[in-house]
């Protein structure tokens, strides 16, 4: 019998909390005590397909007997499969296979600088926003907006240019100021900086001012991609097709993978050399992602999540409209966010002694996001045993 885990070997990069999960099905986690959860959170929006998806269980057990990996030095179909796949989804042209978001990331970011030195620009310069996220390896984390991240590792990589978030006006003034940028990285909406929804016509100006400069519209939709928002990608709503897309987290459900899906315009930038990966598309990895693709479009995933971000909206509206303590709920989908007008870290451990795994960010900013597969049931049950939980944080 498991009695839970010998933590002391393990590098102290998380403060964990002290909870041991066993077994997950669809919304619901099981801990070694046999108490059930139900998983608001989906691993940090990993699990759209819930915990333990019969169709993905059966392709990773089928795949595992078959083939698990061979280098990238061969042709690996099954990974060629996937890339077309994606190509036909995106509009976009070709796609590097990674392990992670941060290594999807660290493909765009070398793409931009590749892009800029064959334009003859020496010291290229890719635009990122103050408040994002973009991974923690030391390129992503010199382009991450968040100073708490950033501090210790200095000297972060040059190369990076910050403005704000939702910002039209800060974007122009580069264009004007700074000649060496080449591309803007940016989030359609702002995961860990607090589910920061931009202006609807941000996304739509900056693919303007990009085609007029020649620069690369790069989209880290690594959060916010693969129906979590309520279309495929987030990007949709505004009704453009980006330069570069990085996608991780939804595309294995759980199974280490990371993609760059680039379009026309840095369609041929990498060459052979210039970048690879050991694992990146290994059969293993590639026949789970298309296996999640195949259930996100059969099961129409994108329009329950729709649905679901409408029903959670409305019910948080009714429930707190009252409270003078709720500066914000917002959301796209099932990105969704409740802003607290003091920190309330403290809820997430009580959330979880009620059965209900959720998370905080930007310190308070209460972050929602559940399963793609959740039910009306589902989403009611998560607002029944929030909601009380809010209200008596500020009665303490």
């Amino acid at each position: 019998m498991f009695y839970g885990p010998n933590m002391q070997h393990l590098m102290s990069t998380y403060n964990r909390l002290p909870l041991t999960f066993s077994r997950g099905e669809g919304v619901w986690l099981e801990d070694i005590e046999g108490k059930k959860y139900l998983d608001a959170i989906s691993g940090i929006a990993v699990c759209g397909l819930g915990h333990c998806h019969p169709d993905i269980s059966r392709v990773i057990c089928e795949q595992a007997s078959i083939l698990l990996h061979t280098s990238n030095l061969y042709e690996v179909p099954l990974q060629a499969q996937l890339a077309e796949r994606l190509a036909e989804l995106t509009g976009m042209d070709k796609v590097f296979f990674a392990n992670s978001g941060a290594e999807a990331n660290e493909a765009a970011i070398k793409i931009a600088r590749l892009y800029g030195h064959k334009k003859g620009i020496n010291t290229p310069s890719i635009l990122v926003c103050e408040g994002s996220f973009h991974g923690r390896t030391m390129a992503t984390l010199s382009a991450t907006g968040s100073r708490k991240v950033r501090a210790g590792f200095e000297p972060l990589l040059r190369g990076f240019s910050r403005i704000p978030y939702n910002d039209l006006d800060a974007v122009r003034d580069a264009v004007r100021n700074d000649p060496n940028v080449v591309a803007i990285l940016v989030e359609p909406v702002q995961g860990e900086g607090g589910i920061i929804v931009p202006n609807k016509d941000y996304l739509t100006s900056l693919r303007e001012i990009c085609d007029e400069n020649g620069w690369l519209l790069m989209l880290d939709e690594i959060q916010t991609g693969l129906c979590r928002s309520g279309k495929w990608f987030c990007h949709q709503y505004a009704g453009i097709v980006p330069d570069v897309m990085t996608l991780a987290k939804a595309l294995g459900n759980g199974f280490p993978i990371g993609a760059c899906v680039v379009g026309s315009k840095a369609a041929n930038v990498f060459e052979p050399g210039n970048h690879g990966s050991t694992f990146g598309g290994n059969p293993l990895a590639s026949a789970t992602a298309l296996a999640v693709l195949n259930v996100l479009e059969r099961d129409n995933l994108a329009e329950q999540a729709a649905r679901s971000g409408e029903l959670l909206q409305k019910l948080f509206n009714d429930a707190l409209s009252g409270n003078a303590h709720v500066k914000d709920i917002r959301g796209m989908g099932l990105l969704f966010a409740i802003e607290l007008d003091r920190p309330c870290g403290e809820l997430v451990m009580k959330a979880a002694d009620k059965g209900l795994l959720i998370n905080v960010t930007a310190e308070n900013v209460i972050r929602l996001l559940p399963p793609l597969i959740c039910n009306e049931a589902d989403i009611r049950e998560i607002v029944n045993r929030l909601n009380p939980l809010i209200e008596e944080f500020f009665v303490q």
